[in-house]
């Protein structure tokens, strides 16, 4: 149930709209989301719960993956319920773990990684080296983040005594396998000149650059919940257990990422994906340290390291209703306000929910308006009629909902959607979506008579509120001039 409440998110549509359009990469992404989207598609459908059923499969991997690493540290029965239900009851992983995007998969393919190397070091079977190659390889598929964690890893192992490890042949075909899949991605890159680089530096200067290292720690103390309790512990293990001398790189892997995140200003969830072998590692300390307790005693501290993460799941995962949500989060607000920062959006106010629900609200009511406007013309005008979205989401949730009203393909010069936009904006109707409210639209200088606005986004929790819907009627040649000088710049990014 949870995973089909509020709707669509709304790089969820942008997803889903890769698989109309594959391709070897997309201005943010590498093509693992768009392969997963075509077969979802395909296979499932276009409702929510169908879109997310690749992502909660994967999350399921992840948890069934901490208990495989947890065995291979040394622990048991309490110690692999211990990591496991730490992990399924963390609101960072309730939050990341359901949504179809390409963040749930990359944590899948750190865990996975961090695996192999641990079993290699554990057996020295070669064929682990070389999945770990497939691993790598697929991750970077997937997002570039992987690139980051290898190193990490790599550096790791160098600072470590297993440093041995990197200084054979196995590990040059590792590496091979890995470019050799990751190849038709860095080979789109440079056709494409390099948009990766423009993603990253428009994300930073309208995101990351709003973040402060501070803001970064913060969530990595809390995001877990009461895991922090196992995973500190965990840390500390790895670093300093004689017993555990060989998995240390693992350890020096975890603070690699970390300081490049915390200098670089990365999102809190990039670093997720490291958490699940500290949970394993920290369950596998305290089962040591209770050997000789009781079932009772084990079982309570499982309870209190997991069950309390319970009061915060709402916010992370929407188990219930709207409208309970909201209650909950504003009791939050007045009794818990160092929770205060789940609810502050881009735009650094509090509002009744969170930013990623806010995310998810409004976009049938946006694409029904668009509707509206469509309708009202004649079906002569309407064969002479673009629709045109100022973002990625707007574009997307019209392409999806849009289907059951007959709409044409919208046209977006944001995000990946300038990669198939057309060459001309030049339509006698043009529907535009004006995420400004109107202040677009009015930059382009047109005639007063030759445009008016049929609707507005109303939801007052959509991120979306006040999204306007201008129809252009015969707008003047200036509109396609600006749009193909900017589509022309776009092409070259």
């Amino acid at each position: 149930m949870a995973i089909s409440r509020f709707g669509f998110q709304r790089d969820e549509f942008l997803h889903l709209a890769l698989a109309d359009h594959m391709d070897w990469g997309y201005k943010e992404v590498p093509p693992f989301i768009a392969l997963l989207a075509k077969i979802t598609t395909t296979v499932f459908g276009n409702s929510v719960f169908a879109t997310r059923i690749f992502p909660t499969i994967c999350s399921g991997l992840i948890v069934w993956l901490t208990g495989l690493a947890t065995v291979e540290f040394g622990g048991k029965k309490f110690a692999i319920a211990l990591a496991c239900l730490a992990l399924i009851f963390s609101p960072a992983f309730a939050a990341s773990g359901y949504l179809f995007e390409p963040v749930v998969f990359d944590q899948l393919w750190w865990v996975l990684s961090s695996l192999l190397l641990i079993k290699y070091c554990n057996t020295k079977v070669v064929k682990y080296l070389y999945f770990l190659g497939v691993v790598i390889g697929v991750g970077l598929l997937t997002k570039y983040t992987m690139a980051f964690f290898a190193c990490a890893l790599i550096s790791g192992l160098l600072i470590s005594k297993e440093r041995k490890l990197l200084f054979n042949r196995h590990i040059i075909f590792t590496a091979i396998i890995a470019l050799i899949i990751f190849l038709p991605n860095m080979v789109w890159q440079l056709q494409y000149h390099l948009p990766v680089i423009t993603h990253m530096t428009a994300l930073r200067k309208e995101q990351l650059d709003f973040l402060t290292p501070w803001d970064f720690i913060i969530h990595q103390v809390v995001d877990n919940g009461m895991g922090l309790f196992i995973w500190l512990p965990g840390l500390v293990f790895l670093l300093f257990s004689p017993g555990l001398k060989k998995f240390q790189f693992i350890g020096f892997a975890f603070i690699l990422t970390f300081a490049f995140y915390l200098i670089m200003k990365g999102k809190n969830y990039y670093l997720f994906g490291a958490y699940p072998m500290l949970f394993a590692v920290g369950a596998t300390a305290l089962e040591g340290w209770l050997q000789t307790s009781s079932y009772a005693l084990k079982a309570l501290l499982v309870a209190a390291f997991t069950l309390p993460n319970l009061l915060v799941l709402p916010i992370a995962l929407p188990i219930l209703s709207l409208n309970q949500t909201i209650a909950i989060l504003s009791v939050g607000r007045k009794n818990l306000p160092f929770l205060n920062f789940t609810i502050i959006w881009e735009d650094h106010k509090m509002h009744p929910i969170s930013q990623n629900y806010g995310d998810m609200l409004g976009w049938e009511e946006l694409t029904a308006k668009v509707a509206q406007a469509w309708q009202s013309l004649t079906p002569e005008q309407q064969r002479h009629t673009q629709i045109y979205a100022d973002n990625y989401g707007e574009a997307g949730a019209i392409n999806h909902f849009g289907k059951q009203y007959n709409l044409p393909v919208v046209i977006s010069l944001n995000s990946s959607f300038a990669l198939w936009a057309p060459d001309n904006l030049d339509g006698d109707y043009i529907i535009y979506v004006d995420e400004q409210g109107g202040k677009n639209v009015k930059k382009l200088q047109l005639n007063p008579e030759s445009y008016h606005k049929t609707a507005d986004v109303e939801n007052p929790l959509s991120i979306e509120k006040g999204t306007a819907i201008f129809l252009l009627v015969h707008p003047a040649q200036v509109v396609n001039e600006l749009y193909k000088k900017e589509l022309a710049e776009k092409r070259l990014q």
